[in-house]
């Protein structure tokens, strides 16, 4: 071990000790699309000693861009991200125990995975997922790194609770839908998914080492307009989640439903009264051959009817493809998945 981390136990602030911390420590990264990738192969590298991967989404072309984990063989293989990440960052750091969960995170399985991790890293990409985490971190006093990236600038945050502001001081009102800038709409740079990342990977290392350099600021930059900008959020009195602990986003929202993907054209439907089980995908497929080709692995099964693609996980997820439309992704589901 001393070996592979040499040069960072070189570096005094972390030391012999110190690795030995960050290797009994457990980080979840909530999202593996581009701040995801890069924040847990940063985190693999250095040696953090178990990684939580949770993400409900599947590889496409288009993230390659941005999304370092990834290759052509993953598209072509259909592979979950949580997967495909999983498997690279055990070829990267065999010391490191990597759990992959593909799955879309709501209020029956934020609380387990929040309280089982030491720190959790947000690489979301939508607001009613943030909120959840804050709600569940202040909980169960567990810090947290809120982080977004889009077009060239970026943005990210520690929220330490009981000690420095919450989400909820920082934006009190979850943004309305079509109110902000997606990736659809405006692209982003891999660039800046790489240097909010750094910052974002760096700030979980201290403060897991529990180091006294922690930001206690909102850390902005675009790179393309080069600027940088560090803005001191205060606690607010009356914050309905740090001070007042009143957890509306972890007490109301539900598990099924549907949500518009981010730049996607797309939906995902989120099936209620699971309870657990698993779809099984070869009866499936079977009820769907008549309408086409179906295909299938052991993480999802896509077909194709009309103008979408439908791609169905175990858990009864699917993502709707060819329309940005909740309540015409939901009749789809309905018609070939069943409610």
């Amino acid at each position: 071990m001393q070996d592979r981390y040499s040069r960072q136990t070189l570096f005094s602030p972390i030391g012999d000790a110190g690795q030995e911390r960050l290797r009994a420590s457990t980080a979840a990264i909530i999202g593996c699309g581009a701040l995801g990738t890069v924040l847990a192969n940063n985190l693999c590298r250095a040696g953090v000693g178990r990684l939580i991967i949770a993400d409900r989404d599947y590889i496409e072309m288009n993230n390659l861009q941005r999304q370092i984990l990834f290759d052509e063989d993953d598209v072509a293989r259909r592979l979950p991200k949580a997967i495909a990440a999983a498997e690279k960052l055990r070829k990267v750091n065999s010391d490191v125990h990597v759990e992959a969960l593909v799955e879309d995170i709501h209020v029956e399985s934020i609380e387990v995975l929040v309280r089982d991790s030491d720190i959790v890293l947000d690489a979301t990409d939508n607001f009613e997922t943030r909120y959840l985490i804050n709600d569940a971190c202040i909980k169960y006093q567990r810090p947290w790194i809120y982080s977004g990236v889009i077009a060239a600038y970026g943005v990210t945050m520690n929220i330490l609770p009981g000690v420095t502001a919450c989400l909820r001081c920082a934006f009190p009102d979850m943004p309305l839908p079509g109110t902000t800038p997606t990736c659809d709409t405006v692209g982003v740079l891999n660039g800046i998914v790489g240097a909010v990342s750094g910052i974002a990977s760096t700030e979980a290392l201290k403060i897991l080492l529990n180091s006294d350099k922690v930001s206690r600021e909102m850390t902005w930059l675009d790179l393309w307009e080069n600027t940088f900008d560090r803005i001191e959020i205060q606690r607010q009195p009356g914050c309905p989640a740090c001070d007042q602990h009143s957890y509306e986003f972890l007490n109301t929202l539900s598990v099924g439903g549907s949500t518009s993907l981010c730049g996607r054209n797309a939906v995902q439907v989120r099936a209620s009264g699971m309870n657990g089980g698993q779809l099984e995908f070869p009866a499936l497929a079977e009820r769907l051959q008549p309408i086409g080709q179906v295909q299938y692995n052991a993480y999802l099964l896509r077909f194709q009817v009309d103008s979408y693609e439908v791609t169905v996980f175990p858990d009864a997820r699917a993502i709707i493809k060819g329309t940005s439309d909740e309540q015409v992704a939901r009749s789809v589901y309905a018609r070939y998945i069943g409610m």
